[in-house]
């Protein structure tokens, strides 16, 4: 039987020393660009094998074939991982200051829904997809709401790509959630006939990197997750403090964005905040994990045990590093 309890931490110093020849297989396209861009790619003290994957399903996917070291997730996918019996902690957290005025995503309503606020979706029907960061954010919609999932219909689909505005489109859902790149498409598309979004008013902003267990527990990995989390949190702030190149080099020649949807998510983004103390992150994160298990009939666990906090500081560090430069 798969154990659905969360590892409960390494407590090993992590090495100083990187050996030689060490390799991490990195499924983070965003980072990787990022870093590409800043020109600090090549200097990773370490060797990267890249890997086009992000999201929870195919991140997932590939740790369990040992094809990736890291991903680059919300804060779902972690949990479901321990659910399915997968060992995997968190070892990078980044959030969004004014996180409630920079939402990740906002409800797309299919055209001719009839709903206006949040209590509109009694009896609806709502797009949903468990072990994602959207299908935890429905749940927690309806919490607030004061609704259940008997009040409303979910409807399972995966999220990927244009799934949700599609179905919005075709009526197969009446609300869906709709991530930052995709609303103003929808938004044009389908707001002449009736389409809209509407905001959640939740935090939606948790960002985390996350590794197998057996990589964390291999010294030499170890080390070199460790000088990751440290380009990570720079590449983060790089992004922030160069929103034309990040627009032009990322969303336009690579997403292949319009010029003017790019200008809309570099305003939506707001600035990163990386922690230096996951103390509330866990708080958050032990939150989710109780709503998901209620609402689902998995067995709860301790969000603590989901965090390898030996690596908790060095995001922050690498970027006040840099700001003192």
């Amino acid at each position: 039987m798969l154990s659905t309890t969360a590892h409960a931490g390494n407590t090993a110093a992590i090495p100083n020393d990187i050996p030689p020849g060490t390799t991490l297989a990195i499924g983070d396209p965003k980072t990787q660009r990022a870093l590409e861009l800043s020109g600090e790619i090549d200097k990773l003290p370490f060797k990267v094998k890249w890997a086009n994957i992000s999201g929870g399903p195919r991140t997932i996917e590939a740790f369990r074939a040992n094809a990736l070291d890291l991903g680059s997730v919300a804060d779902i996918p972690p949990i479901h991982a321990v659910w399915t019996g997968l060992p995997v902690q968190i070892v990078a957290a980044s959030f969004r200051k004014d996180a409630v005025n920079h939402p990740i995503y906002k409800l797309g309503i299919a055209p001719g829904a009839k709903i206006d606020t949040l209590a509109d979706l009694r009896g609806k029907k709502i797009a949903y997809s468990p072990g994602q960061a959207q299908g935890a954010l429905i749940l927690r919609v309806l919490q607030k709401a004061g609704l259940t999932q008997k009040d409303v219909k979910l409807v399972e689909m995966p999220s990927t790509g244009d799934v949700y505005a599609n179905a919005l489109a075709s009526k197969l859902v009446d609300a869906a959630p709709i991530a930052e790149a995709i609303q103003p498409r929808y938004l044009a598309n389908y707001g002449p006939d009736g389409g809209k979004l509407i905001s959640h008013e939740l935090r939606d902003d948790p960002w985390y990197i996350y590794a197998r267990q057996a990589v964390l527990d291999d010294p030499a990995k170890a080390a070199a997750v460790r000088e990751y989390v440290k380009a990570w949190g720079r590449a983060s702030r790089w992004i922030y403090e160069h929103p034309e190149e990040w627009a032009k080099g990322y969303y336009v020649q690579q997403q292949g964005l319009s010029p003017a949807d790019s200008q809309f998510l570099i305003k939506s983004a707001g600035e990163p905040d990386l922690p230096p103390n996951w103390t509330d992150a866990i708080a958050r994160q032990q939150q989710t994990i109780d709503l998901l298990a209620k609402e689902t009939g998995k067995p709860a666990f301790k969000a603590e045990d989901l965090f390898d906090r030996r690596y908790e500081t060095f995001a922050a560090q690498a970027v006040s590093n840099v700001a003192r430069k």
